[in-house]
């Protein structure tokens, strides 16, 4: 009887334990993976309404042969290796300045870089569709300082459009991943930075050969987060150039929307390009984790 109850005892926690996270569980099952399950197999049918059916592949199929997408993802992967390392080394960079113990007025600085992430994504698109504007304030500054002597057609130009959007988008996420490093830099150990400058390193050499290594685990984060944030690129694009002009930005996410409810409804198809973000993300997070060098 009293091995009986000691078992019990042992049993309690795991079950009291299952149980807290159970309703967590559900809904995740719900609002996450149900969905994911019923995308796929929606990816392989086609139709409108209740004419909808399986067509096997055909899908797959006409995604290889899309123009269209492969513009959407020619874009999108010129935002991904422009903007991600720009702002990683920059977001880097930011948080080494503000670790510095003798910088005055660091609350105020890492507020000010910090607040676009929590500005709305529609609103700042917006500020910065009416910024680059033909005869916005960018150009009337550069026209005023004698930099340019027409206006650049930030929004109208193909080549300008993606340099406007590259420029929102790393205003917008450089302070969010600042704060990661920023916390990782202050758990590093002052007394390495002290023996390094006692060994004559110049700061120079102590970030490269001291926080640089320390800091690859959230490098690495970063650099994954960004990369699933730009291949998903959605807001600017549509409220800053709409995709235009010619679709000379549009992104994956963009043309997702376009085949649900700006063209025809074509959902399963749809569906297929959505998978196609999901395939990009995992083989682009497994190659950074391979250039990582990270085996886990």
């Amino acid at each position: 009887m009293r091995n009986a109850s000691v078992a019990r005892s042992r049993l309690q926690p795991r079950w009291t334990g299952w149980l807290f996270i159970s309703i967590a569980v559900l809904l995740i099952c719900a609002f996450y993976f149900y969905p994911m399950i019923q995308a796929l197999l929606l990816s392989f049918k086609t139709g409108t309404g209740a004419q909808i059916h399986y067509t096997g592949f055909d899908n797959y199929e006409r995604l290889f042969s899309d123009k269209v997408f492969k513009t959407a993802l020619k874009n999108t992967f010129l935002f991904l290796i422009i903007q991600v390392p720009v702002m990683i080394v920059l977001a880097l960079f930011i948080s080494v300045l503000l670790n510095d113990s003798k910088l005055k007025f660091k609350g105020f600085f890492r507020t000010a870089i910090f607040l676009p992430c929590v500005t709305s994504l529609v609103a700042y698109s917006v500020v910065f569709k009416y910024l680059f504007g033909n005869d916005g304030l960018i150009n009337k500054l550069f026209l005023n300082l004698h930099l340019i002597h027409d206006p650049i057609q930030w929004i109208t130009d193909p080549f300008w459009a993606k340099i406007t959007i590259i420029i929102a988008i790393t205003w917008r996420w450089t302070g969010y991943n600042m704060i990661f490093y920023l916390s990782a830099l202050q758990n590093i150990d002052n007394s390495i930075y002290e023996a390094a400058r006692i060994d004559g390193a110049s700061p120079i050499r102590q970030f490269f050969k001291i926080t640089v290594p320390l800091l690859k685990p959230i490098i690495l984060f970063t650099s994954i987060t960004s990369t699933i944030g730009t291949l998903q690129l959605f807001d600017e694009v549509v409220n800053i150039t709409k995709g235009g002009p010619g679709n000379a930005t549009m992104s994956i996410s963009q043309y997702i929307y376009n085949l649900s409810f700006k063209y025809t409804p074509d959902f399963g198809y749809a569906a297929t390009v959505s998978y196609s973000i999901v395939v990009l993300i995992i083989l682009l997070s497994f190659i950074q984790f391979k250039a990582a060098g990270d085996s886990k």
